[in-house]
């Protein structure tokens, strides 16, 4: 979610919905079966960025995760587009179909990336906010992001979210205190299935 101070961008019927739309495109990719009859909301075909993540029931391991942080597409493509892709993430064999009854779905719904200039690469400390940002490390043809929910679930601070970004790039840890490091922050509303096709909650993030 944005924070523990901000006012969540979706509401937890929006975050029902993703799920079901994120779930039922599995299927399809899966199983080959035809997408269901779903309503989509004026919301869902405005343009956002969103990721599709699948967990394996109950231990909770990343089985998948694939999305877009920009919104290059209308929120309903995002997260059809995440869901199949999650199904077929290349660091893990392709989603079979004995384990969709054994993953929980989850959707992060995300605010476009925004610049965080600083004059000082130590102000990223103090602005950067565990339990509220993701973040997007780039120098050069370098590139790697980081959800808003990974560094809770790691417990780590913002100096080790910060460098753990920059090794998701490709880069040393301390990159993000070189001046060519270019930081990008963004929130995003998080909402889980509780156990495979179960209930839908949201994911609250509370950072250190």
């Amino acid at each position: 979610m944005p924070g523990r101070n901000a006012r969540p961008m979706y509401e937890e019927e929006d975050g029902a919905l993703a799920v079901k739309l994120a779930r039922a495109s599995i299927d399809q990719a899966v199983k080959g079966e035809p997408m269901p009859d779903i309503n989509i909301p004026k919301k869902f075909q405005e343009d956002s960025g969103a990721f599709v993540t699948l967990n394996t029931y109950p231990k909770h391991e990343l089985r998948g995760c694939i999305g877009y942080p920009e919104p290059y597409f209308a929120l309903k493509d995002s997260l059809i587009r995440g869901a199949e892709g999650a199904t077929k993430d290349p660091r893990f064999p392709p989603l079979a179909a004995d384990e969709l009854d054994k993953i929980i779905v989850e959707v992060s719904l995300l605010s476009p990336p925004k610049h965080v200039k600083v004059r000082n690469p130590k102000e990223f400390l103090e602005i950067i906010k565990v339990g509220q940002h993701g973040l997007i490390v780039e120098q050069g043809m370098f590139k790697g992001l980081l959800l808003p929910q990974v560094p809770v679930e790691y417990g780590w601070n913002t100096e080790k979210f910060l460098s753990q970004t920059c090794l998701k790039a490709g880069l040393f840890p301390d990159a993000w205190l070189d001046s060519k490091t270019r930081i990008y922050s963004f929130t995003g509303d998080v909402f889980s299935e509780e156990s495979p096709r179960g209930k839908v909650v949201r994911v609250v993030l509370n950072g250190p």
